[in-house]
């Protein structure tokens, strides 16, 4: 159907090529030298320590060290944090005691509220009724 409005001599007038065969044209397509990539570095050699300028004679010295400023750094921390708990004013002080406070806890602190809200509604009713 839509050989119609086409030339058909134009479509296979050219005798064509066997599968694997190269074109007869010059190839106008060409690689630059200066598009190819240098093999990527290599990567290897004994692990090391980020952050070690120098290095140490005994390995277990740098993780010795690593460890007591480590600890030094938390004990630092933790001095901070109670510092800051301990300074505040109420709200601090509640917000604290809620961390403290396990999910079952909160859970039954928050029951106990609900029921001395409802106590207070039922006596509001009762002194509305009477």
């Amino acid at each position: 159907m839509g050989a119609c409005c086409t030339k058909q001599s134009s479509s296979f007038s050219s005798p064509g090529r066997p599968l694997g065969a190269t074109p007869s044209g010059p190839s106008s397509i060409g690689v630059p030298a200066s598009a190819t990539r240098p093999p990527p570095p290599r990567v290897g050699g004994p692990p090391r320590t980020l952050g070690g300028g120098a290095t140490s004679t005994t390995p277990g010295a740098d993780a010795e060290e690593a460890r007591k400023k480590a600890a030094a750094a938390a004990e630092a921390r933790a001095q901070q944090q109670s510092a800051k708990t301990g300074s505040g004013g109420d709200l601090t002080k509640k917000l604290a005691e809620q961390r403290r406070l396990t999910q079952r806890a909160t859970l039954e602190v928050a029951s106990r509220q609900n029921v001395r809200e409802r106590e207070v509604d039922a006596s509001a009713d009762a002194l509305r009724n009477a």
